[in-house]
């Protein structure tokens, strides 16, 4: 992971993810994220053209031709959207692996039952 990189908004990483599965438009990745989050995680329709205006320029994704009879955007994710999102997996999975040898590693010291998850 490159280390300079800032972490990915939870937009920007649902986003990804959801192009990760292959083309898709605007309200579909919205539908898409609500689904994957459980309902957690809601991006508006400002949000999602914000994003996707930014993640073209940074090149991770891009526009997909369409029929001009079709007025819906289709996005799909470039090489370097794709590296983003495995880089920001990479991240989250260091980040919780501490989490769960420090806490693991307290729960025994102190005899406390781990929650389920």
């Amino acid at each position: 992971m490159d280390r300079g990189a800032e972490p990915l908004t939870e937009s920007y990483f649902y986003i990804l993810l959801c192009l990760y599965r292959g083309p898709n438009h605007g309200y579909g990745i919205m539908r898409q994220t609500l689904a994957l989050s459980e309902g957690h995680v809601r991006i508006g329709s400002g949000t999602m053209y914000g994003a996707t205006g930014n993640m073209m320029k940074k090149g991770w994704i891009e526009e997909c031709p369409v029929q001009e009879a079709d007025r819906r955007r289709l996005y799909r994710l470039t090489e370097a959207g794709r590296q983003a999102l495995l880089d920001e997996i990479d991240r989250l999975r260091h980040l919780t692996a501490a989490a769960d040898s420090m806490m693991i590693e307290r729960e025994e010291k102190c005899g406390i039952k781990r929650r389920a998850m």
